[in-house]
């Protein structure tokens, strides 16, 4: 049986290597010359089971409000009244309920806990080399008010058996001495051991010549333009090198994803969130984070990789602008320079930015499309590389039971 993967971002590749490994014929197309060049590229390097929340949480509403008057506000909005983002924000709001936020957490939470087993098995067999860490995300809290708010994602980790440990303001300096300058600004952590960390790039060069030799094509520099359908089923694909033909379609291709499917009726809410990130060289082993920090207050993670530290954050609506300006940057200048500002090499920063395809519940649309033969794994968001191989496996489990194991909670029917 043939099945083509649209996008060979992080999703879209290890999509194409559990298929392959289930037995299945994979052809890969993507526009860029390789694997993981485009939102997988330079993202946060956090694989984060235990972080695994919606953006839509109680909450959520008022501190947007307040954010659009702060110089640092995690999150940005450009004069934009858009149909697509007016729609989409409106839906995000709707997902701000207690009740909805804990049905949606336990999905995410769902996913990328078989996403951690499904990634520590691909490691055992395979040693994959990405500069991994498995040291935990420590996410670090400014106000005691964040401690408060803390109390029903506690909860949820409970329920979902992941192993947490909260910290003093000490025991936050003892697990990560770099974080030093900010003795007495701190008032508290939680720890999140059995999250990992890792270049994402390197991931995926590694994943996709394992596929190589598994058998997978790949066709890059390749322009995806049109799906075509015939009575409910999609019969081909119209590229920039010809129409290719195969038995069943994933659409993978992140937030680029929805104005392909939106031809053929089929809306899904993902919008493309763009983010920014920061790489430094380490100068300072002393003063240099181990693993990953997460700070609450602005919303950056802080990732360790060999010799590199790896800055990101800043959620901004603005559509598919990909320009770097200043002042977005300088959100996460900011914070390494309060956290570490010893540790790193300034002069040499590398900015990046990517748009992240972000639902408005915060969980991945994941399974059978209204087409027989079409199927998603996309809206990750910022959790791409937590949940691919997860969501890889789930759609694995769908496609080679024809959808049988629908997983309907999932895909894209929830919106309906």
């Amino acid at each position: 049986m043939k099945v083509v993967v649209l996008g060979s971002g992080v999703v879209g590749l290890t999509s194409a290597w559990y298929l392959s490994q289930a037995g299945f014929e994979v052809t890969v197309i993507d526009r860029q010359a390789r694997s993981a060049e485009e939102t997988s590229f330079a993202n946060a390097g956090q694989i984060s089971y235990g972080y695994s929340s919606p953006w839509a949480a109680p909450g959520i509403p008022t501190k947007a409000i307040k954010w659009l008057f702060e110089q640092h506000a995690p999150l940005k909005i450009k004069p934009n009244l858009s149909p697509e983002l007016v729609g989409w924000a409106t839906r995000m709001l709707a997902n701000c309920q207690l009740d909805k936020y804990r049905i949606n957490k336990a999905r995410m939470l769902t996913i990328a806990n078989r996403s951690r087993e499904c990634l520590a098995e691909l490691n055992h067999k395979h040693q994959l080399n990405y500069q991994g860490k498995t040291q935990g995300t420590l996410q670090i809290f400014r106000k005691q008010t964040q401690l408060t708010a803390l109390k029903k994602d506690i909860a949820l980790l409970e329920e979902s058996d992941t192993r947490y440990q909260l910290m003093s303001p000490e025991e936050c300096l003892t697990q990560e001495p770099g974080l030093s300058n900010m003795q007495g600004n701190l008032v508290g952590g939680l720890y999140l051991p059995d999250d990992e960390t890792g270049d994402c790039y390197l991931f995926c060069q590694q994943l996709q010549s394992m596929a190589e030799q598994a058998g997978v094509q790949f066709m890059f520099n390749t322009e995806v333009e049109q799906l075509l359908t015939d009575n409910k089923r999609v019969c081909g694909v119209k590229t920039s090198q010809g129409i290719i033909e195969a038995d069943s379609y994933v659409m993978a291709l992140g937030s680029y994803s929805k104005h392909l499917l939106q031809p053929l009726g089929i809306d899904i809410p993902v919008y493309p969130v763009k983010g920014y990130s920061l790489t430094l060289p380490v100068v300072d082993e002393a003063h240099a984070p181990h693993s990953t920090i997460m700070d609450e207050t602005y919303k950056v993670a802080v990732t360790r990789f060999d010799q590199r530290i790896r800055v990101a954050g800043t959620a901004e609506l603005a559509g598919f602008d990909p320009s770097l300006p200043d002042k977005r940057l300088a959100t996460l200048n900011h914070v390494v320079r309060q956290l570490f500002p010893k540790g790193v090499d300034f002069s040499q920063a590398d900015y990046w930015s990517g748009f992240r395809p972000m639902t408005p519940d915060g969980t991945p649309i994941i399974g059978q499309t209204s087409f027989s033969n079409l199927y998603t794994n996309t809206g990750h968001g910022t959790l791409g590389w937590t949940m691919a191989c997860g969501s890889a496996n789930i759609l694995t489990e769908i496609i080679a039971t024809q959808g049988h194991k629908s997983f309907s909670e999932l895909s894209v029917e929830r919106y309906q």
